[in-house]
């Protein structure tokens, strides 16, 4: 028999050609009962219906239906204190979303002959505002290629239990920019730089000789320190607040030393303390020996 905890009901939302598509169709593949495009005007039905035999259940959502904002504000607020119903929001950078659509030839769905497709992606971002403050989990695919968007989907939406909080401890590099999924960014560019040492500039934070030099220095531990003395004061409170997903970025320079080494340092440390946390290296560049 299932229980309130086994029930997981997700709102997938977001600008055209950010991934919703291919989180929808990984889901249904994970066993969930998609239903696309559903008219938002039918949401509050869906979510007060007493007769919700799925357990698993994904419904995406775009601007080409939502209903005035009062409304649209009433039905999030609805949505937001349902125990089940989670919201995730997937978003690109919009010179991404310029490339995704002209490598594809896709229409997007809010440009005609009067609205270019620059315009259309600004409007779509306005119309769809509301949701995304709303969004219980939100997800920039910029860098992501649609195998690492399953591998997200799958490992950090379907797999999270709905009992515990889900922590990602996120590397990258500030030359690529700053990750829109952030809820705390850490630099760490006041930190000795392996780069500079010819021995290790072709190594990652994933080594050994790079974690000896960075261990080796009282700053790199005192920065440890400290980011967990602050962690572990407020996570904490993001739990007691009921909330789904923390995402916590680590950036260098370049995202391969030591954003990379403090992203795997703190994942060890936390996995030991709570049971739903994971790593990802967004600027790690793949080394073939």
């Amino acid at each position: 028999m299932s229980t309130n905890s086994d029930k997981k009901w997700l709102i997938i939302s977001g600008r055209s050609g950010s991934g919703k598509t291919v989180c929808l169709r990984s889901l249904e593949d994970l066993g969930f009962y998609c239903i696309d495009n559903l008219p938002m005007s039918l949401f509050p039905a869906l979510i007060d219906s007493a007769d919700l035999t799925q357990n698993r259940i994904a419904v995406s959502l775009d601007a080409r239906n939502l209903p005035d904002p009062t409304h649209l504000h009433e039905i999030l607020l609805q949505i937001k204190q349902h125990p089940h119903w989670e919201i995730l929001y997937f978003d690109a950078d919009d010179n991404i979303l310029l490339k995704r659509f002209s490598e594809t030839r896709r229409k997007h769905p809010l440009s005609d002959n009067e609205t270019s497709l620059q315009e259309a992606i600004k409007e779509e971002k306005m119309l769809l505002e509301a949701v995304a403050n709303a969004a219980t989990l939100f997800v920039d695919t910029s860098h992501l290629s649609e195998t690492q968007l399953r591998h997200l989907i799958r490992e950090r939406i379907a797999a999270r239990s709905t009992e515990h909080l889900s922590i990602l401890f996120q590397s990258f590099g500030y030359k690529n920019g700053i990750p829109a999924d952030a809820d705390y960014v850490f630099d760490l560019r006041c930190l000795p730089n392996p780069y500079w040492q010819d021995s290790l500039r072709a190594l990652t934070g994933q080594d050994q000789a790079v974690i000896q030099f960075l261990e080796d220095n009282s700053l790199v531990n005192k920065m440890f320190e400290e980011i967990t003395r602050f962690l572990n004061e407020w996570i904490p409170c993001y739990e007691k607040d009921k909330r789904s997903y923390l995402t916590i970025n680590l950036g260098c320079t370049g995202g391969q030393h030591r954003s990379v080494y403090f992203a795997e340092r703190l994942m060890r440390y936390y996995q030991s303390k709570y049971p739903q946390v994971q790593v990802r290296h967004r600027d790690l560049k793949v080394r073939h020996d």
